[in-house]
This record gives C-alpha cells, sequence and structure tokens, in this order.
C-alpha cells in the first residue's frame, strides 16, 4: 500500500504535466513562439500555465523521495511528506475550495496515516 501511495504521488505529477501541456498549449505555444524568455509575466494565462507545469516535477520530485522512504522504511520521512501535503493542501482549498488541490490534501491524510503504520 505505501508503495502504492508513493508512485501516485509520482504519477500525480506526470498528469499535472501532461494535463498542464494539453489545456494551456495556446499560451505555452505564443510564449515559446515570442522567444520563452520573459514571456510568462503576462497574460494571466500563460503565468497560470508555467505555474502548473513547474508544479508536476516538484510532484514527481517529492514522489521519489516518498519511494525512497518506503523502500528504506523511513515512516518518519513519510509523516512529513504527509504534514507538507496537508498544509498545501489546506490552504490550497480554503483559499480555492473548488481546485484540484482536494486530491493532495486527501493523499496527505493517506501519508501521514502510512507514517504512523496506520495503513
Amino acid at each position: 500500500m505505501a508503495n502504492m501511495l508513493a508512485w501516485s504521488l509520482f504519477t500525480l505529477g506526470i498528469a499535472h504535466i501532461v494535463f498542464g501541456i494539453m489545456r494551456f498549449k495556446a499560451p505555452l505555444a505564443a510564449a515559446f513562439s515570442a522567444g520563452f524568455v520573459g514571456q510568462f509575466k503576462a497574460p494571466e494565462e500563460r503565468r497560470t500555465a508555467f505555474w502548473f507545469l513547474v508544479v508536476g516535477p516538484l510532484l514527481m520530485f517529492t514522489g521519489q523521495v516518498a519511494v525512497h522512504a518506503v523502500s528504506t522504511g523511513n515512516f518518519w520521512l513519510l509523516r512529513l511528506i504527509g504534514i507538507y501535503l496537508f498544509i498545501t493542501g489546506a490552504i490550497g482549498v480554503t483559499a480555492f475550495p473548488r481546485s484540484p488541490l482536494w486530491a493532495p490534501l486527501l493523499l496527505s491524510l493517506l501519508f501521514i496515516a502510512t507514517g504512523y503504520g496506520i495503513v
């Protein structure tokens, strides 16, 4: 279960990138055709695309750290990942309730429970 949970976070990062490229295809193409450098200040859709895509590799990295924690039996690290996900998710859904930040919030509870050996 713990290994599947860790890989789910990595997979969420990949999904973030794939969805971001598909969803923001036009603003990304416009930014690339305009020279890329300094092209994400405006319009808002380009900024959103940039930040959406930047989160993908961060989720992948966190997933890889979680995979390592599972493979070494480092339950403290799994709890820590869960705590950071919880804080991020809680702030996110409070600020923007209709956001997909419910996913990391729910995952955080599983990470914390796994870190305590409950799941």
